[in-house]
């Protein structure tokens, strides 16, 4: 697998991105100009933005959030982007509602604050929307002209639509055996969508293959070369939620893990807000979700261990079905560091929790959020979750994608003739 770096990545003209001041190594510190690249030329360790962010008038930034649009871009100081970007063609992914949750609550025995942000409202049903239109501010940046991806199922879709809104050409990549209506989502956007006689990460090697050959150029992968700056777009999630939450910041958070970067962006977008000032510095706690069937960092964590062993994924939650995610290791870090944990739970209790965030709460979640209120459920069972705090939970993706995986435990309560007397036999009245 090739693997592009500062080394052996042609040079880039000067780009408009905002306050983001270089590429910086996770791992070295090394710092590398703002470009198409994703790994450290000294060490490989992945690069991420590094920041000029505003200081000294955390009021005024607080002022010009709030009165900026109503999608991620009010937080446009804080994000590899030009100061223009609502401007342009783009989704306007983001401003989506931070539900308040007091039915869910009572079901799983929560007496302190608990919400659902409900992440199903984004132009196409989910987060992934995000943070591809932080790649897509990049790809124009640096004149890319195919926008391209390895997906689970929901970034194919995103990426369709969002270079479809930009005039930019698609072509996505996609396991074989993934839903339907993902596959669906995807294609009728009008772009490429190639499927993979393999698992996410076949797809995820071939396509880091065909960045480095001459078939590849002119094309933006967006989780792949541009993966620093679509990393960012998870960061809007934690500043939407602490917004939400007047400015504060929740106790403790339950994200689900596929490749580990929601969380550890959502982690470094808490970060930068107690950085800047936007609110007050004190303890949070966060948790991971995965589906026992692909459940590396779960195991990992249990373990004690610090490496995270790959796995061959085999769980209905096929948008988590990543057998070695890339931000694994940062989340173990991250779940200790906060006193969280990682945790998961079966496909059954996965199906389970869908029906009760539905039946409590009226929100119809994919098997992505399946997966993470059954394992906020069981760490309250287990102790881990405090049920007295404030706890966020991220539900990142519409239901109507997962049908399959609740067909069977959903359907008519009965069928009758259409009388009155038959209604009444039914015992429906």
């Amino acid at each position: 697998m090739s693997v592009l770096t500062a080394a052996d990545s042609s040079p880039t003209a000067s780009v408009d991105l905002g306050p983001a001041a270089a590429l910086s190594c996770r791992e070295c510190g090394e710092r590398f100009p703002l470009s198409p690249i994703f790994a450290c030329a000294s060490c490989f360790g992945p690069l991420e933005i590094a920041y000029d962010l505003p200081s000294g008038d955390p009021e005024g930034l607080r002022r010009r959030i709030e009165a900026g649009p109503k999608s991620i871009w009010r937080y446009a100081p804080l994000l590899p982007v030009p100061a223009d970007v609502a401007t342009k063609p783009n989704l306007n992914p983001g401003l989506t509602p931070l539900v308040k949750a007091d039915r869910l609550a009572a079901e799983l025995g929560v007496t302190g604050p608990l919400y659902v942000k409900d992440d199903s409202g984004n132009p196409t049903h989910s987060f992934k929307d995000r943070v591809v239109a932080q790649a897509l501010e990049a790809a124009r940046a640096f004149g890319f002209t195919t926008l391209s991806c390895s997906s689970t199922g929901n970034l194919a879709g995103a990426v369709g639509a969002a270079a479809a809104r930009a005039g930019l050409r698609s072509c996505v990549f996609i396991p074989h055996d993934l839903e339907q209506a993902k596959v669906v989502m995807a294609a009728v956007y009008g772009g490429q969508v190639v499927a993979i006689d393999g698992s996410y990460d076949d797809v995820n090697r071939f396509c880091s293959e065909l960045i480095g050959d001459p078939l590849g150029e002119g094309w933006g992968f967006v989780n792949v070369n541009l993966r620093p700056y679509y990393a960012e777009g998870s960061k809007t999630l934690a500043f939407e939620i602490c917004e939400q939450l007047g400015w504060r910041l929740p106790d403790q958070l339950v994200i689900p893990i596929a490749s580990g970067s929601q969380l550890t962006k959502i982690d470094k977008g808490l970060k930068e807000l107690i950085a800047t000032g936007l609110v007050e510095d004190r303890p949070y706690r966060i948790f991971g979700a995965q589906a026992e069937g692909c459940s590396p960092v779960s195991r990992a964590f249990r373990d004690g261990h610090d490496v995270v062993r790959p796995v061959k994924p085999n769980t209905i939650a096929k948008s988590l079905a990543i057998g070695n995610p890339a931000d694994g290791p940062y989340v173990l870090d991250i779940a200790r560091r906060t006193g969280g944990a990682v945790a998961d739970v079966t496909d059954a209790q996965v199906v389970d929790a869908i029906g009760l965030l539905a039946r409590t709460e009226g929100i119809f979640t994919e098997t992505a959020g399946g997966v993470t209120l059954g394992v906020t459920r069981k760490l309250i069972e287990e102790g881990a979750l405090d049920p007295s705090l404030t706890t966020v939970v991220i539900n990142s993706g519409d239901g109507l994608k997962t049908l399959d995986a609740v067909a069977s435990a959903a359907g008519p309560t009965a069928t009758i003739p259409p009388s009155l007397d038959a209604f009444r036999q039914a015992g429906l009245a």
